[in-house]
């Protein structure tokens, strides 16, 4: 190499001295003759030209003894064994099962509200009473019938079992006797619709309806009572999903409003397909001991659907496809102590797909050096230069 650096300097001097000061371009330019300015130049443009011939044999013997002139510069990671948790992430909406909107069973005027909104209440406490409409009256007449027909029946019954009178005496004292009864309760139980009652104990979160209000059974709302402790989220998943995502799976569940991440599991998978978008719901119950998490609040999800105890995880980025649609990647082999080695195309076969990382399932091993920057730019069986060589896991 310094013999021919010591060529192409002893050529340019040779050029350099070889006019003499007679004919250099100072002195053809100062005697003004047209003829020989033009000469000179031919001379100068020759001499260029065998320089330019000179120096591209000079490159061409440079290009074939550097061999680590076009070596492309890359960097490597190990591929490393690891545990890989798969999560799906999915959206889901808090609700419960314990949050009603009252209705009366009863028509009439609403005479009583006894409780405000933010009261805890317990499961059957009276919460309200409608108007009965004079069947309070009606009740306390059908009781004295009752009790005279109880009395009847009774007296009737000692003289049977004593064989006085006939048993169609007895029988009707009895019928009538049990029809009193059938009426009286019959009663009660409509009187019992105008008192409107708490279906289980909660907060009484609204009180829609105020006191002095006309009511219609079935239609007009008096209260929304609710329960913060049975809370649960509620979500849609992926058919695809169906043999993955089942009872007690772990979930991560993200309240981004709250600012809170819990630990929960799903305590409800479905076993019914959803024609309509292909998904099926799955229940996860949260804790809340604080009552801070309200219905209808929007939870983020990462549920564990896939573990792999011993992954190989690598960059997306790496991995090309060919023709054929193949993956494959590119590996160091035979690398010496300076870092030169040969890159080898590599056909892989990828998994789950985690953030910017994919599973390799085959192709690679434990412990294979992949390229990482300069993967797009090297080719099968090149020469190559580790610059930044550095034991890594494959999402570093």
């Amino acid at each position: 190499m310094k013999h021919i650096y010591s060529i192409l300097i002893t050529t340019l001097l040779v050029v350099s001295c070889s006019g003499d000061k007679k004919n250099s371009v100072e002195s053809v330019i100062e005697k003004g003759n047209l003829e020989t300015i033009r000469q000179k130049r031919g001379e100068l443009v020759n001499e260029s030209q065998a320089l330019n011939d000179q120096i591209k044999l000079l490159d061409e013997k440079i290009k074939a003894l550097d061999t680590t002139k076009h070596v492309p510069l890359i960097t490597t990671f190990n591929a490393k064994s690891e545990v890989f948790n798969h999560v799906l992430e999915l959206q889901g909406n808090v609700t419960t099962k314990d949050l009603l909107t009252i209705t009366p069973e009863y028509n009439g005027i609403l005479t009583n509200v006894y409780v405000k909104e933010g009261q805890k209440v317990s499961k059957g406490q009276l919460l309200a009473k409608i108007d009965d409409g004079g069947l309070s009256q009606q009740i306390a007449q059908l009781k004295i019938q009752a009790n005279l027909a109880k009395t009847t029946f009774e007296r009737q019954k000692r003289l049977w079992e004593q064989k006085i009178g006939s048993e169609i005496q007895f029988l009707q004292a009895k019928s009538s006797y049990e029809s009193q009864q059938e009426a009286v309760n019959q009663l009660n139980q409509q009187i019992g619709k105008t008192l409107v009652k708490a279906p289980f104990t909660g907060t009484i979160d609204d009180v829609i309806t105020e006191q002095g209000s006309v009511v219609g059974a079935g239609q007009t709302q008096l209260f929304r009572i609710v329960n913060l402790d049975n809370m649960y989220i509620e979500t849609e998943v992926p058919e695809r999903y169906v043999a993955n995502v089942t009872k007690g799976k772990k979930v991560t569940v993200e309240l981004a409003v709250l600012g809170k991440t819990l630990e929960a599991k799903i305590r409800q998978a479905g076993d019914v397909i959803n024609p309509a978008n292909r998904t099926f719901k799955a229940e996860i119950e949260i804790p809340n001991e604080d009552k801070s998490i309200k219905p209808n609040l929007t939870a983020r999800l990462k549920i564990n659907d896939y573990t792999n105890e011993n992954a190989l995880l690598i960059p997306q980025s790496v991995i090309s496809e060919n023709a054929e649609g193949s993956q494959y990647i590119y590996v160091v082999t035979d690398k010496d102590e300076n870092g030169i080695g040969v890159a080898k195309r590599v056909i892989i076969e990828t998994g789950k797909t985690q953030g910017d990382n994919i599973e390799v399932l085959s192709g690679i091993e434990n412990g294979a050096e992949i390229i990482k920057e300069g993967a797009r730019s090297v080719r099968d069986g090149q020469s190559v230069e580790v610059i930044k060589y550095k034991e890594t896991e494959g999402n570093d």
